[in-house]
């Protein structure tokens, strides 16, 4: 029998580009530095106060070090216009030369409520359910549909979206945010399948971490608990970093990971099967 060479993930001149959701900190952050230390040009979407945009500053002067490009856009990166927005600058800028190889969704905003309280003011309410929902779970699949319509997907594109433990273990405070990762867990595959229907080359898998000390975690008030929690359990002995899971990005977007899409891969040292 002869094999012939997977038409996917073939070696080419195009300069790659990451698009990252939630670029200013945490997972997002640490993944737009890592990539572009292995050759990607940069567009990153975040929301920051005037008080951060120095720290935004310093990942772009980061990203430039590496001799690569950073296009960054502060904004609501669940707002239709703004989107709309992003993707015609960034298409602009790819031009003929380059693609989007790998999109990631960081966006961690949601709201930190119980469900049951005595009174109405202190629970989740809808619009805190809604504005979950739709920032950490629904916004990616309105990117990938924006990204793919423009043309910046192709063959071997990747898109990643993070997910967490949470997505099946309660947490008093993190209910509308773990109905969200659920959510985001099931929008992953659905894009997975019809992005392979289509021979598209495009690839989608979920990135579940472990417990990571991230600006995110620290708003749960929860937090302390779940990492000594996690410190007992995950047989490295450590939390996972932000490091650990930019790291894993980087190589599962090498040549060679076609056949990888409709998943939650974890990366979490040992971490969930530990129990």
């Amino acid at each position: 029998m002869i094999w012939s060479r997977p038409m996917t993930d073939r070696k080419d001149a195009r300069q790659p580009w990451a698009l990252i959701l939630g670029a200013s900190s945490g997972f997002g952050e640490a993944t737009a530095i890592t990539l572009a230390a292995a050759g990607y040009d940069i567009c990153g979407v975040h929301l920051d106060r005037r008080q951060g945009m120095a720290h935004v500053d310093g990942i772009k002067a980061q990203i430039e070090a590496h001799g690569r490009k950073a296009l960054f856009f502060n904004g609501n990166a669940a707002d239709d216009d703004n989107r709309a927005n992003v993707v015609a600058e960034l298409k602009a800028a790819v031009g003929a030369g380059g693609y989007v190889r790998v999109m990631l969704h960081s966006l961690a905003f949601g709201t930190l409520k119980p469900y049951l309280t005595p009174d109405a003011d202190s629970g989740i309410t809808r619009k805190n359910m809604e504005m979950t929902l739709d920032v950490m779970a629904n916004s990616l699949v309105y990117w990938a549909q924006a990204v793919w319509r423009a043309g910046l997907f192709s063959d071997g594109s990747k898109i990643y979206a993070m997910t967490s433990e949470g997505s099946s273990r309660v947490i008093p405070s993190y209910g509308a945010v773990s109905a969200a990762k659920s959510a985001l867990e099931s929008n992953c595959r659905q894009l997975a399948m019809e992005f392979a229907k289509l021979r598209s080359g495009v690839t989608v898998n979920a990135i579940r971490a472990g417990v990571t000390k991230t600006p995110a975690l620290m708003q749960l008030p929860e937090a302390q608990d779940l990492i000594d929690h996690a410190l007992r359990r995950n047989p490295m002995g450590r939390l996972a970093s932000v490091d650990d899971v930019a790291q894993a990005i980087v190589a599962f977007s090498g040549e060679g990971t076609h056949w990888l899409t409709g998943n939650v891969l974890g990366v979490d040292g040992g971490e969930l099967v530990t129990g």
